[in-house]
């Protein structure tokens, strides 16, 4: 199944995002991806962390949800929608929820990011807990490819990476494709974004996409981008260095398969 994940500079205004995420979908459908998927906050980098409140959604939709939807319904696409704000009873807040709509346009998952991004060096200062309410559960969902496999598919988010007993969890409800739509600072993500990325393939023997937001956006906030797919053996299958752009890969059950059966270390989980 060929998959692509979007990498994006996004800035401080939603239809601008939108349409160039629309543009990267429509290029990601002519390569012959099947799954696209875009980065966190694809659809705005405001200048504060409160710029996204106006545009929370209810779950009832909204022009965010409408875009994904008709998006994928237009390109045949299954959309994972990166992050999008979501209305919360938190006053103050919103929940940072990645949608997933198949084909025909219809949304068949929902998860809200459950760890939420705090990091200080003196330099940089981020804590997303000051408007975004965490979510809770692990989702996951099933996606039927073309040719007849049904790919278990694990969500995630961002800073979600940091916390191996998630993905465990997918890999314990069969997932064999994580998705961790991303914004990665510049500083972390030269540090840890690859390594991290690796480490859950590995752990989990499962393929890992990684779409990223990746450049120096309005706001002055630089993101790491580096955008990725890393098969189950933790080989970097593609990858995007900065700035906008699609990278459309193919992800191989019977290779999901002989790694596993070489090295059947889920079958040796204790804890």
């Amino acid at each position: 199944m060929q998959v692509a994940a979007i990498q994006m500079v996004s800035g401080t205004r939603l239809d601008d995002n939108l349409q160039a995420a629309h543009r990267l979908l429509e290029k990601a459908a002519r390569e012959g991806a099947e799954l696209a998927v875009l980065p966190e906050y694809f659809c705005i980098m405001g200048h504060r962390d409160t710029d996204k409140l106006p545009l929370a959604e209810t779950p009832a939709g909204g022009p965010i949800q409408d875009f994904l939807s008709a998006s994928a319904r237009s390109l045949g696409l299954w959309i994972v929608g990166g992050t999008l704000p979501m209305q919360t009873a938190a006053p103050g807040k919103v929940r940072n929820t990645t949608l997933v709509f198949d084909p025909s346009g219809v949304q068949v998952a929902r998860y809200d990011k459950i760890h939420l991004f705090c990091f200080d060096n003196g330099r940089e200062q981020y804590d997303e807990s000051r408007v975004i309410e965490a979510g809770a559960p692990a989702v996951h969902f099933d996606l039927p490819a073309r040719d007849g496999r049904r790919w278990r598919v694990g969500l995630s988010v961002c800073y979600d990476l940091r916390f191996p007993e998630l993905y465990r969890a997918h890999a314990r409800a069969g997932a064999d494709l994580l998705l961790v739509p991303s914004a990665f600072t510049y500083t972390t993500g030269r540090a840890h974004w690859e390594l991290l990325l690796r480490a859950r393939a590995v752990e989990n023997l499962a393929y890992v996409l990684a779409p990223a937001q990746g450049g120096i956006h309005e706001n002055g906030r630089h993101t790491w981008g580096h955008s990725m797919l890393v098969d189950p053996w933790g080989t970097v299958i593609a990858s995007l260095d900065q700035g906008p752009g699609v990278v459309t890969a193919t992800v191989d059950a019977a290779r999901i398969d002989s790694v596993r059966a070489q090295l059947p270390a889920l079958q040796h989980r204790v804890l």
